[in-house]
């Protein structure tokens, strides 16, 4: 047996410090804002054994859970890790790779370059600075301004949306998220207890969104993106937003500067997001807290513990942004904070329009927003809070989204998220407890599984959380969560309802914290205490209605070293899978295959896109891509036919780095400032990805 992959202990998570500095204000080596007594899945699952008898694989059975009678649709090889299964699973192995997976895995590897599969061919559609808006210069390191970069390409794209052009054939409207910037790889000599005022508006500009057409070349995957077409634009920190939902114009929303409580300039720390049925993009406001100073210095009780629940602690932020606009000072501000970590809404196709923040969906620090309609045809949002031992959430629409492009339809659907019942997730396994040690073993039954409940939080002027009125639900979405007993996570990020299926997909990145002294011990959801490398959930929603209240859940993934027996691979054969840690952003393809990018990878190698298998004999076979270069994070994987498209974000962001000291040559070269871009691969054949 060969020895395990050898772990990176600079940082938690496999992440550089640097990353985590600029990224999130190194939110892993702060108090973990959770500090509720809610109960762990560990603890409610004593006695659940006796259940055991009627969950079995195909059958549609009723099972009695905390909460009452639930019933529970189970998928397909529920016990795959049993020896029948194992045995099938092993067979099968033999057999062809699932469609759209066929091809030759990449192996691990740090090389200071994107790597792909053979085969296939490669090109950068956009780097950072790249001009997008008429008047915007070329980009030049030497002379950035905040002028310039509000009408170029944004930093470190994270989150990507495609979209077709109406009327224009071979092209596509791509929206990317800027999640943060890094300014010690952004300006030469840059001094981070001195920033510029210029310095730091060039932040504001690199912050927000980008709207811009690409065209491709036919028979390729080549994209190329077209600077100044009429649909392009930029959204920015400095952008004005308008605020929707039941909390618009709410007290904890007002400032000096907007005593309306309705109109929010910018948006910061954008994340994953979504595409909705009627065609406009979500986005998720993540870190916002790291950006606000001034935490330390609250007095009041109440609001020094809403503070310090989302993050907001100490005097200096990381930017010193607070010295050039006093709304990023919370003893001059105090509700600024409040007017952030939303889901947002851009309509891509109306340049003029004006971005929405949906008070509707809660706030927390948003990874993602996942649309699913019901079965009545009501959308529903499936939203991951990324934090160590937080929640997983859902919104369902109180009305029926109209089908149609019509002035009416677009009127209506603009109002299909700001109506209707925000949850909160609380998960039950159904193993004894003493068969869950900390040690990723799989209990007697062959799976981490069981079943759960959405636990109503808010529905538009009406609070179910006792002692929160609704505005405050809204507002201070986790502490309505701890009130209501939500379940502790490690780390809920990116989540992907299946196209094929209806099945929720959901990203827990990792948890180092997982079992430590005074912390959340491990439970059947999160089976592994110092959680380094994370695992990825699989939801069924009662009948396969979104709109359900209950569920049932089983981990299809715990990621690792195949090596290490605490992994877990959907039950395939463990020595036939790509090694995978830290799962992040996900998506599907057009076979159902689940497609997994990775943040952090704690196994000592470049983050990754993998192919996996999620129905069929080779369900659970994991493949990898794609590798990115030194520093680099894999964001926003979008795969198309003959395409695959991936943000590579914060390349040569590792300790030590700068201007004068790069740590990657990629994408340009040496010589050349290293610049978080967008790629295309494609077949070199011509062929479909995988096919």
């Amino acid at each position: 047996m060969r020895n395990l992959l050898p772990l990176i202990s600079s940082h938690p998570g496999g992440r550089s410090a640097l990353t985590c500095r600029y990224r999130c204000g190194d939110a892993c080596l702060h108090e973990t804002p959770n500090t509720s007594d809610n109960a762990y899945v560990g603890d409610v699952i004593a006695g659940a054994a006796s259940r055991r008898a009627l969950l079995r694989a195909g059958a549609v059975v009723t099972v009695a859970a905390a909460t009452g009678a639930v019933a529970v649709e189970r998928a397909p090889q529920a016990s795959a890790a049993t020896g029948g299964a194992a045995a099938e699973h092993k067979a099968a192995a033999k057999s062809k790779p699932a469609r759209g997976l066929r091809f030759a895995p990449v192996a691990p590897n740090t090389e200071d370059t994107v790597v792909v599969a053979d085969g296939h061919d490669q090109n950068v559609v956009i780097r950072w600075g790249d001009p997008i808006l008429r008047g915007a210069p070329a980009f030049d390191p030497d002379r950035q301004s905040a002028k310039a970069q509000a009408g170029q390409f944004g930093y470190n794209n994270d989150y990507m949306a495609v979209l077709d052009v109406p009327g224009e054939r071979d092209h596509q409207l791509l929206v990317v998220n800027h999640e943060y910037t890094d300014e010690v790889l952004m300006f030469s000599g840059y001094d981070p207890e001195n920033p510029t005022r210029e310095q730091a508006e060039i932040g504001w500009a690199a912050h927000g969104l980008s709207v811009v057409v690409t065209a491709e070349e036919r028979g390729l995957g080549r994209l190329t993106a077209l600077s100044r077409h009429r649909l392009n634009r930029r959204i920015t920190a400095t952008t004005p937003f308008e605020v929707t939902g039941p909390a618009a114009g709410s007290e904890l929303l007002r400032t000096s500067a907007d005593p309306t409580g309705k109109r929010i300039l910018g948006t910061l720390n954008n994340c994953g997001g979504g595409i909705t049925p009627w065609g406009t993009v979500l986005s998720g406001e993540e870190n916002f807290n790291q950006y606000f100073a001034g935490g330390g210095s609250v007095t009041d009780p109440a609001t020094a513990a809403r503070l310090k629940r989302y993050g907001i602690t100490g005097a200096a932020s990381e930017r010193k942004w607070e010295r050039f606009d006093d709304r990023f000072d919370v003893a001059k501000e105090p509700n600024e904070t409040n007017r952030f970590g939303w889901v947002i809404e851009i309509d891509p196709f109306d340049p003029e329009s004006t971005p929405r923040k949906l008070t509707a969906l809660g706030r927390f620090k948003h990874e993602a927003a996942e649309p699913r309609l019901t079965t009545d045809g009501r959308p529903v949002l499936y939203m991951g809070d990324d934090e160590k031992f937080d929640y997983f959430y859902k919104f369902v629409s109180a009305k029926r989204m109209m089908k149609g492009n019509s002035r009416i339809a677009r009127e209506h659907n603009r109002t299909l998220l700001d109506e209707g019942t925000l949850y909160v997730a609380k998960f039950t396994g159904d193993s004894p407890s003493a068969e869950i040690d900390g040690s990723g073993k799989l209990p007697k039954d062959g799976e981490f599984d069981g079943a759960g409940e959405w636990i109503p939080l808010a529905c538009g002027d009406r609070s179910f959380v006792e002692g929160m009125t609704a505005e405050e639900v809204y507002v201070f979405t986790r502490i309505a969560a701890d009130k209501a007993g939500a379940t502790k996570m490690d780390r809920p990020e990116d989540v992907e309802p299946s196209p094929r299926t209806g099945r929720v997909y959901i990203a827990l990145t990792n948890n180092s914290d997982r079992g430590k002294e005074g912390k959340a011990p491990a439970d059947e959801a999160n089976p592994r205490n110092g959680n380094k490398h994370g695992q990825i959930l699989e939801l069924t929603e009662r009948w396969n209605n979104a709109g359900s209240t209950r569920f049932n859940w089983r981990l299809f993934l715990v990621c690792g070293d195949p090596e290490d027996p605490s992994t877990y691979f959907g039950g395939f054969p463990k020595d036939q899978v790509s090694p995978i840690s830290c799962p992040d952003n996900i998506t599907f393809d057009a076979y159902g295959n689940l497609w997994i990018s990775t943040d952090g990878n704690a196994l000592g190698n470049h983050d990754g896109l993998f192919g996996v298998a999620t129905a069929g004999s080779r369900r659970g076979e994991v493949k990898q891509f794609l590798t990115v270069p030194n520093g680099a994070e894999t964001c926003g994987p979008i795969v198309q036919d003959r395409r695959v498209l991936v943000a590579v974000q914060h390349p040569g962001e590792i300790d030590g780095a700068s201007v004068e000291k790069p740590a990657s040559t990629w994408p340009d070269g040496p010589g050349k400032l290293t610049r978080p871009s967008v790629i295309s691969v494609w077949r070199r054949d011509g062929g479909d990805i995988g096919a």
